[in-house]
């Protein structure tokens, strides 16, 4: 089935927007206004309330009555959840996905995990970290499941962004390299187990930063 002309519009807004709610450009309780939208983006109403619709189907953004539509704020709760979510769906993604996975596929992945460890700011490792855990996902052919767990990795790149330095030190992610390793030598549970308990760690990251230490060792996982 083809996309209409406002589908892909729509696509390219809500795209644009989501960038900019996680990188913090837009911060939480920020007003979308749909004429100053339409008009940015020279488009009608109608791919701006999709955008927003999407935007709103990956917590991005809430609907409120009589006013509008606003950023969503989050919660360390919120996080913590999510981190758990992530956990689980990026187990069972990663375990039908793994008999697929080509040594082309995984040499691809290990050069997103050594890009991440080379970067020197957030965005740098946030692109490469969700290309490392895309590439793995990927062969699982699960549509639905890659859909949600894309959108709660976006959820946790948006935290990752409101509490992290810009600058961040280069480091070795000993947890991608035994994921590789693990997944090279045929030992599916145990890279399991490692993903599982890596994504799982981000939801403990925000309890650190709420006592008052730096954000930014939140930049070295997940």
């Amino acid at each position: 089935m083809t996309m209409s002309i406002e589908d892909t519009i729509a696509n390219r807004i809500s795209r644009i927007l989501a960038e900019r709610i996680i990188t913090g450009a837009l911060e939480p309780g920020s007003k979308l206004r749909q004429d100053h939208i339409a008009e940015e983006f020279g488009a009608s109403h109608v791919p701006v309330r999709e955008a927003f619709r999407r935007l709103e189907a990956q917590g991005l953004a809430v609907s409120e009555a009589r006013r509008g539509v606003r950023v969503a704020s989050f919660s360390l709760a919120e996080v913590q959840e999510v981190a758990l979510m992530r956990s689980v769906l990026e187990g069972l993604a990663l375990r039908h996905a793994a008999p697929h996975l080509t040594s082309f596929l995984l040499d691809q992945a290990d050069a997103a995990a050594q890009a991440g460890d080379a970067a020197t700011n957030i965005r740098e490792w946030d692109e490469a970290n969700r290309r490392f855990h895309k590439l793995l996902l990927s062969p699982c052919s699960m549509p639905r499941l890659l859909a949600e767990i894309d959108d709660l990795h976006a959820a946790g790149s948006r935290f990752l962004f409101a509490t992290s330095r810009a600058a961040r030190a280069p480091r070795v992610d000993a947890d991608h390299k035994a994921i590789l390793d693990d997944l090279r030598k045929g030992r599916i549970d145990q890279a399991v187990i490692t993903l599982e308990r890596h994504v799982k760690r981000i939801g403990q990251q925000p309890i650190h930063y709420a006592s008052g230490q730096t954000g930014a060792a939140f930049a070295l996982e997940g």
